[in-house]
């Protein structure tokens, strides 16, 4: 599990990016329950993901953030990375950011490919 903490911060949000390789629904599950154990992580606001699975197919999931787990997919789908999830997590400062929050999910995500791909 690759973990990019404090990525960025933006009228008191701020954005993390975890990146790992999984084969199944169990290993999404166990990545996320993993991820949310971190202390730190546990008390965020929004978890999306989205993992490519070769045998499985897209997967996504917003966590409240709508529309951030098909951004994250897009991407993942356009790197054509299986077996891989990206979960970009956001603590709440408290101001809705509006469409600026798309902009950055992409930079975490982008993070987080570059990570996983440099540890290939």
């Amino acid at each position: 599990m690759i973990v990019l903490e404090d990525i960025l911060r933006d009228r008191g949000s701020r954005y993390a990016a975890a990146a790992g390789r999984v084969r199944s629904k169990s290993d999404i599950d166990t990545f996320l329950t993993t991820l949310r154990g971190r202390r730190k992580f546990g008390k965020a606001t929004h978890h999306s993901w989205a993992a490519l699975l070769a045998d499985g197919g897209p997967l996504k999931h917003d966590d409240g953030e709508a529309g951030a787990g098909a951004v994250i997919l897009k991407m993942l789908e356009r790197e054509a990375v299986p077996d891989c999830i990206v979960v970009v997590t956001r603590w709440y400062g408290g101001v809705n950011l509006g469409g600026d929050r798309f902009a950055h999910i992409v930079t975490c995500t982008r993070a987080a490919l570059a990570a996983l791909r440099d540890q290939r």
